[in-house]
């Protein structure tokens, strides 16, 4: 089979590969979708490690073709693939946090991902997509879980003020979960005008930049209180730093975005002397993925509306580098198999 293998960062090409033999349990999928994010762009650069050679690609919508399939995962199912995988025995897996295995890991990058014809994937790890659920739409629902694991995990409930600092895809998908949450106040941050507009047509209650008129806006808004809860979905320390500056006494600050790694300064004494919760997330679990197709096959979140660009997935390289490029518009990057 054809496939975009990455054979060191930055060193990827289209190459024909072994033919997938799916194992007792697993089925064989034809890749029809994947969508790139920030993770990818890591993992190509050599900033998060990767087990080399691989096939990235974790955001995953394909059709069963083959494999250990039955009356409930039959040939010709369009199935959304949980790209992360967990041993089922461990510590964390017997407590539910199956996202936290110590012997487990993610497609595309410990494993073979989906950038390439065809994957294999557990039966256990694949959720069906409804019928008329658009299959691109479906490739972006994997973020969406990410999304809910973080705000299940951090409380977020009606009547909150919700503060979501970066307003690119995840910090959007925030700012329509929050709204699905009942939250009664979501103010999204961002530099970006456009993407302030998209926050305001998706929900958002307010919208304002970074800096002092953020911190004058949220306290005018809270009545001097401050933020409930603060998401920073950017990945920068400073802009950490800020989410301390905007919560509430008592309040939660979510990081939801990956930091590498390295050292800064943040005002730990205003966490704290605000006695602040810092509640960190990783990954989904797979019950999300299920209440995540219900989310959008509901319309209680528009992932459409965040999709700006295809492409075929032979353009990796390019799409990749078009990620990691400034841009006012662009927004999820979904590559195409067929």
């Amino acid at each position: 089979m054809k496939a975009m293998v990455l054979e060191s960062p930055k060193e990827m090409s289209l190459n024909t590969v072994s033919d997938l033999q799916p194992k007792e349990g697993e089925v064989l999928i034809k890749n029809t979708h994947a969508g790139i994010c920030g993770t990818d762009t890591k993992i190509y650069e050599g900033k998060i490690p990767a087990n080399y050679p691989v096939i990235m690609g974790h955001e995953i919508v394909g059709e069963v073709v083959g494999g250990d399939t039955n009356e409930d995962i039959k040939n010709g199912m369009r199935v959304l693939v949980d790209p992360v995988f967990f041993c089922g025995e461990c510590f964390q897996c017997k407590i539910g946090n199956t996202n936290l295995c110590p012997f487990g890991g993610l497609m595309g990058r410990e494993t073979n991902g989906g950038f390439a014809e065809y994957c294999v994937a557990r039966k256990n790890y694949i959720y069906p997509l409804p019928t008329g659920f658009d299959s691109k739409v479906g490739a972006a629902v994997q973020v969406l879980t990410t999304v809910l694991h973080a705000q299940n995990k951090g409380g977020i409930i009606k009547g909150d003020t919700v503060v979501i600092l970066g307003l690119g895809v995840t910090g959007l998908m925030h700012i329509q979960l929050a709204k699905a949450k009942g939250a009664k106040l979501v103010i999204g941050v961002s530099r970006n005008q456009h993407k302030r507009e998209v926050a305001l047509s998706l929900g958002a209650d307010l919208v304002i930049s970074h800096g002092e008129e953020a911190k004058r806006i949220i306290l005018d808004s809270t009545d001097g209180v401050g933020a409930d809860a603060v998401i920073e979905c950017v990945g920068h320390l400073s802009v950490l730093a800020e989410a301390i500056d905007l919560a509430r006494l008592g309040g939660k600050i979510i990081p939801f975005a990956i930091y590498p790694s390295g050292t800064a300064e943040l005002p730990f004494y205003d966490f704290y002397f605000k006695e602040l919760e810092i509640i960190n997330v990783r990954a989904a679990k797979g019950k999300d993925f299920e209440e995540c197709i219900k989310l959008v096959g509901e319309k209680q979140v528009d992932l459409a509306a965040l999709i700006t660009h295809s492409m075929p997935y032979t353009q990796l390289n390019e799409a990749l580098t078009m990620l990691m490029e400034p841009s006012d518009e662009r927004l999820k990057v979904i590559m195409e198999m067929s």
